[in-house]
């Protein structure tokens, strides 16, 4: 019988558990923790702005400033002409009234640090599923298949993989500060399409068995893959909605798009057979801690920054993982962003290095409040053997040294300060908009 399955038994597979996490508006959200007062407010981000210069583009909106008609891509000319630039050097609305006013909050594009706190997202994705595919800085795909299952808890009102995506969306709430929304499904399309459904700060989970009823009603446009130029054609032969192309010939979706259309019939039907695929191993591992206030107290700095030490090299250790950088991050009221960092001769793994260098570059700041405290290892290696420790290390010269950039240090493309990028992002990579 070895690889026969008995009559009327059917075999069991477990569905694969897909969680698609994007960050809402996520330039915009950025600047908000920079400048909590824009919380509410409408906020775009872009260039062109500024008296004087006549080209430029919106980056991404706030959802309150799409009520108006503002939406990423769009000349910046035509975004001013529908929702007009508050004051510049103005006090931020303090009264009911000025909340009311129809202008908007403009501000640049600040790629790095959008990518510092994309970064501290990523953290968070990756130990919260060993099979993450980054997609762009602000979206992911995570396979949890073996972190949770499809089983209900005890009063059926929902399965356990809808309590694990939803642990991953609150910590980033918690300890990034911005939003996300967040899809799962038993598939990548699916799973993005759930992402998108309950916009922003959602959770949509679609359960096996499901998929196919929940994209019905949906318009074509939003099966993956289905762009306006192809959604224009579907609906010349009369196909609207994801049912509908559900329900199409499939011969003749061949004919008008060759393997692509059958690639978007079985999608519209719930078939996604594509693997989650990681992009590759971290080139840096961190831990940040966020204090209930702003707090000088040298004590209570050294601390919290001892133990984040401590976490991050044992991070490292569990991962076999050596490190030839170890970094702080202090982010001082309202919200700029410090990056100090040491280069060591040699990839090491030495927790109490690790503490050492931190302690000492964190000297730079006492006296001075910080809202946030951070350590990163980073210049990592997985080579498999002996690894390597630096007893005796007398230390070295801290990067960027006095006078150091607070907000506009050189990160990579994983956030990693300082540490020999290894390919850029550019701007039309990005994808914010959502």
């Amino acid at each position: 019988m070895s690889g026969e399955t008995l009559p009327g038994v059917e075999e069991s597979t477990p569905s694969r558990i897909v969680l698609h996490v994007d960050m809402d508006c996520f330039y915009a959200s950025c600047e908000r923790l920079r400048e909590p007062e824009l919380r509410g407010e409408p906020v775009v981000v872009g260039m062109g702005y500024e008296s004087g210069e006549t080209f430029g583009a919106v980056a991404t909106a706030s959802y309150e400033a799409r009520e108006y008609g503002v939406e990423s891509a769009q000349p910046i000319s035509e975004a001013l002409e529908r929702l007009p630039r508050a004051e510049a050097g103005t006090p931020e609305p303090s009264t009911e009234a000025d909340r009311d006013a129809d202008v908007g909050h403009y501000r640049p594009v600040d790629l790095d640090f959008y990518k510092s706190v994309a970064t501290s997202v990523k953290e968070i994705l990756h130990e919260c599923a060993d099979v993450v595919r980054e997609v762009s800085i602000d979206e992911a795909y995570l396979d949890v298949t073996e972190e949770t299952g499809w089983r209900r808890v005890p009063d059926g009102d929902r399965t356990l993989a809808e309590g694990y995506a939803r642990h991953v969306k609150q910590r980033i709430g918690r300890e990034v500060g911005v939003p996300a929304s967040v899809g799962v499904a038993p598939n990548m399309s699916a799973a993005k399409i759930a992402s998108d459904h309950d916009k922003p700060d959602g959770l949509v989970v679609v359960e096996p068995g499901d998929v196919e009823e929940f994209l019905a009603p949906l318009p074509v446009d939003a099966v993956h893959g289905v762009g306006p130029v192809t959604a224009d054609r579907l609906a010349e032969m009369g196909v609207e909605t994801a049912g509908d192309l559900a329900e199409a010939d499939p011969t003749a979706l061949r004919s008008a798009f060759g393997s692509r259309g059958v690639e978007l019939h079985d999608r519209a039907r719930g078939i996604d057979d594509r693997e989650v695929t990681p992009t590759g191993r971290p080139k840096s591992l961190s831990r940040e801690s966020a204090f209930a206030e702003a707090t000088d107290d040298r004590g209570e700095k050294r601390e919290t920054l001892a133990a984040l030490a401590a976490d991050v090299a044992a991070r490292a250790r569990s991962r076999d993982a050596t490190y030839r950088t170890i970094g702080i991050k202090a982010v001082v009221p309202p919200y700029d962003v410090n990056t100090r960092e040491r280069s060591l001769p040699g990839p090491v793994d030495d927790p109490e290095l690790v503490e050492e260098v931190a302690l000492e570059l964190l000297t730079e700041f006492d006296g001075e409040a910080v809202r946030k405290l951070g350590v990163r290892v980073s210049n990592l290696s997985f080579a498999s053997g002996e690894q390597a420790r630096l007893d005796g290390w007398e230390g070295g010269e801290v990067d960027g040294g006095e006078g150091a950039e607070r907000r506009s240090a050189p990160i990579d493309e994983d956030g990693a300060v300082n540490a020999e990028p290894e390919g850029q992002l550019s701007f039309d990579d990005l994808g914010d908009g959502a």
